[in-house]
Formats: structure tokens, sequence, C-alpha cells
């Protein structure tokens, strides 16, 4: 399998997921741990996260699956949202919160 469709499979297979730098528990910048908080602050409980670190391929990867240059990539619904930046705006107007209801409302 090649590594495009794994992120694929990886994105689609799983309500909220994030690519970033270390993990939930220990983010290794500062972009992906501000990422972390938002999505634990929108009560999202069962978050997947891929450590870009651990696998050069999945960091490059993942770059070009959504054409998007950096790290952390959120993906809700197997459809590419955004970086830490994009995150932190859609949460401070209310968006991310919308768009997370109904995962965080069925878990």
């Amino acid at each position: 399998m090649d590594i495009k469709q794994k992120i694929h499979e990886t994105v689609t297979g799983n309500p909220v997921v994030l690519y970033m730098k270390g993990n939930a528990d220990f983010p290794q910048c500062g972009f992906s741990a501000r990422a972390v908080q938002i999505l634990r602050a929108c009560g999202v409980k069962e978050l997947v996260t891929v450590d870009v670190l651990a696998d050069p391929e999945v960091r490059q990867g993942v770059k070009d699956y959504a054409n998007w240059p950096t790290v952390p990539q959120l993906y809700i619904a197997g459809e590419f949202v955004g970086g830490s930046d994009i995150m932190t705006e859609m949460y401070q107007a209310g968006e991310l919160q919308k768009q997370l209801e109904p995962i965080v409302n069925a878990g």
C-alpha cells in the first residue's frame, strides 16, 4: 500500500485525525500542542494522532496528500480542515465546535 492510500484510509476511517509532531500526550512542538488543546476544548475524546516525526515518508506524504506544506494537519470526517492557525481562527469564531458537534455528541 502506498503512503497516500495509507493516509486516505486513516483520515476516512476515523472521525477526527491529527497529523502532528509527537502525540496527544506529548506534543513535540507548540503548534501541535495548540491543536490538541483546541480539540480537547471542543470536547473531542476520540482523537487519532499520527506522529510525523516517527516516519519521514508519512511526514512528506501528508503534506502531498493535502497539498498543505506544514504540520499539524486536522481532518474531520475525512475532510482536510487546516493547520494550527486555521484551527485557532475557526475555534475563536465557534466554527470548529459546530463542525465537531456531531462527532462529539455521537461519542
